[in-house]
Parts: C-alpha cells; structure tokens; sequence
C-alpha cells in the first residue's frame, strides 16, 4: 500500500497547511489544518478535513465495510449500514484517540439483533486493522441500533 502527501501550502495559496495526499490506487484527497489566530502562518483555512478527523473516518469506513460483508456473507438482507464516530483526544502531544464511541445504523429486512452483535464485535476483534489498531491508545465503545426495511 502506498500514499504520497505533499504540501499545497506557500505564498500563493490560500492555506498555509494544506495537503493533497494521493494513494496508491489512483485516488486523491484534500486535508487542511484548523486557523491559528495566534500564528496564522501555522495554521490552515478550514477548506478539508484535518488529517486525524480522516484518520477517524477511515477506522469508520473500515469497520463500516466488514460489517456489511460479514452480515452479507451470512447471507442477512442488510439494506443500509452507517456508523457514526464520537472520538476524544488526549490534551498533550501527540494527542492520540483516547476514547472512540461508535454506534452504528443498520437497517435491513428480518436481520437478528444478534447478527449484528456478532458482526460489530468480529470487526472490532479479527478483521478492521483500523479499529484494532487504534484500540491501542483508545477504549474502543459501540452500540447498534437496528432497523427494519
């Protein structure tokens, strides 16, 4: 796996920390630093995310897809499946995820409540390195909310 990020800020732009970050697969992406007031030449424009707010989206993202494969698989009507992240970072440098809620939304027709269960839990504990990995430094919490379609 492969990703190159370069800077887009300097003179003639319009922010001093922006990015453009380019994976292997031929996709690109925007990510931007929040204003400073105080030093405005360290800080952004608020034009893209921040690059830990995409670092929480992609853990969403990876958990998102095992769940839907993992309900697929069983061979489960899952119809619709989205996750929301509520993270807290530590107050010192490197201000890692200390703690990461994740409560998903999946709707479907005649899913057992107990297949989503097992499906949260075998990501969270097998498949989403995302999650695993970032259960290192933060307690990693979910909830579901099933809906039938």
């Amino acid at each position: 796996m492969e990703c190159t990020v370069s800077w887009t800020g300097g003179l003639n732009t319009r922010s001093n920390m922006g990015f453009i970050a380019e994976t292997g697969t031929g996709h690109a992406f925007a990510m931007d630093g929040a204003p400073d007031a105080a030093k405005p030449e360290n800080g952004g424009q608020n034009l893209a995310p921040r690059p830990m707010e995409m670092v929480l989206a992609g853990t969403g993202g990876c958990t998102a897809y095992d769940v839907v494969l993992i309900l697929k698989r069983g061979r489960h009507d899952v119809r619709g499946c989205t996750v929301k992240l509520s993270a807290e970072r530590a107050d010192a440098d490197p201000k890692v995820f200390t703690r990461i809620h994740m409560q998903f939304t999946v709707t479907g027709k005649g899913i057992p409540a107990a297949a989503v269960e097992r499906a949260i839990a075998l990501s969270h504990e097998k498949y989403c390195s995302a999650s695993i990995m970032m259960g290192k430094t933060a307690e990693i919490t979910t909830g579901f909310d099933l809906i039938e379609a």
